[in-house]
């Protein structure tokens, strides 16, 4: 007989359901996730670090499990929160269920809930902090969420980067170093700097920037990453130190580390962007591409410096999904380029990185 489970939010909101990962108690910051396809590239998303995943649509583990696709090194979420977790898995490269996956690996995760209606009361109220768990009662678990310190409290970055440098080395004889700040990175996006030549040495995200310098890279990308990029002041000044004295790509969090560095603020959104079907218009070419994003905060760019733009924006809301400098080779999104899960209109602006680094003679400044 399945082992029952049970959702609660801390708006006091109750949902029992069936558990499908292992036995004990998941807490974090309730979020939701619209792509279609992709659940365990989002599994090993370090941006989801410290946060209980819903995803929404309804069937979810159908096509199994494949190493190749993981995005880190361990399961990232808190916790799972899914419709139905498929009983059967069929695909080509399929090596096993959801279920085993996940209880093998620790994860605690519900299914048999409603995740429309979860859906519906964070679009309404906000997200906010949950538990999944296995072995309390309703009134005991409510008590817990009611009592845990808020998710904007804790730097996750921390709890993601890497503890040491290391190399990703590109295919053949590369063209091109680049050193890459680890906030929360994903591995498609040093696969899709390899791809095109680059050699890539990540550093953690403490990494001063004369250290980060010595390597003399041709180019610097901010990763992406968890958690609210305002706890993130030692990063952002050792970043400003880095503008002018390379390329610059920032992805994501990468993009709010380097809009804070040229004097931009950061704000939560109210359930925050995460799915493949974001609009986003490039504010020079008028160019409108469909995005994946994993989000929950954004750039105010009010007090911008002068040397910056909005470069891109979301049709959606109109926040920010973009910078750059007219004066030095800078640019960022607040999209996910290398998308995994998503649409792949976007992998070009690897290419624009490319060619920024191949207009800077001679190398670093």
């Amino acid at each position: 007989m399945a082992e029952e489970a049970l959702l609660v939010l801390a708006d006091g909101s109750v949902f029992p359901g069936r558990s499908v990962g292992a036995h004990g108690s998941a807490d974090g910051e309730v979020v939701f996730n619209t792509s279609m396809t992709g659940y365990q590239e989002m599994l090993t998303d370090p941006s989801y670090a410290g946060q209980l995943l819903t995803l929404t649509y309804p069937m979810i583990g159908n096509y199994g499990i494949d190493a190749k696709v993981e995005e880190s090194g361990r399961i990232q979420p808190s916790g799972l929160i899914v419709r139905e977790a498929a009983a059967f898995a069929s695909h080509l490269r399929s090596v096993g269920k959801l279920e085993p996956y996940l209880k093998a690996r620790g994860v605690v995760a519900i299914d048999q809930v409603d995740t429309r209606a979860i859906t519906r009361r964070i679009r309404r109220h906000g997200v906010m902090l949950g538990t999944i768990t296995t072995g309390e009662t309703a009134e005991q678990a409510l008590a817990r969420v009611r009592a845990m310190p808020g998710y904007d409290d804790t730097n996750w970055v921390d709890t993601v980067t890497t503890d040491a440098p290391y190399d990703w080395d590109a295919p053949g004889e590369p063209r091109y170093r680049v050193a890459l700040l680890d906030g929360g990175v994903k591995r498609n996006i040093m696969r899709s700097l390899a791809t095109r030549g680059c050699a890539v040495r990540v550093f953690p995200s403490h990494v001063r920037a004369e250290e980060l310098l010595a390597q003399r890279p041709d180019g610097i990308v901010l990763s992406p990453g968890p958690g609210d990029p305002r706890l993130l002041e030692a990063v952002v000044d050792e970043a400003r130190k880095l503008i002018g004295k390379a390329p610059i790509l920032g992805i994501c969090l990468g993009h709010q580390v380097a809009a804070q560095a040229l004097g931009a603020g950061t704000f939560k959104l109210p359930f925050g962007h995460r799915g493949g079907n974001h609009p986003v218009k490039d504010m020079v070419s008028g160019h409108v591409t469909i995005t994946a994003q994993n989000h929950g905060y954004a750039v105010d760019a009010d007090h911008l410096d002068a040397s910056a733009y909005v470069s891109h924006i979301n049709l959606n809301d109109r926040t920010v999904e973009g910078i750059a400098m007219r004066s030095e080779p800078l640019m960022t999104i607040q999209y996910h380029s290398e998308a995994c899960p998503g649409p792949l209109d976007n992998t070009e602006i690897f290419d624009r990185f490319i060619a920024m680094m191949a207009a800077v003679p001679g190398g670093v400044s």
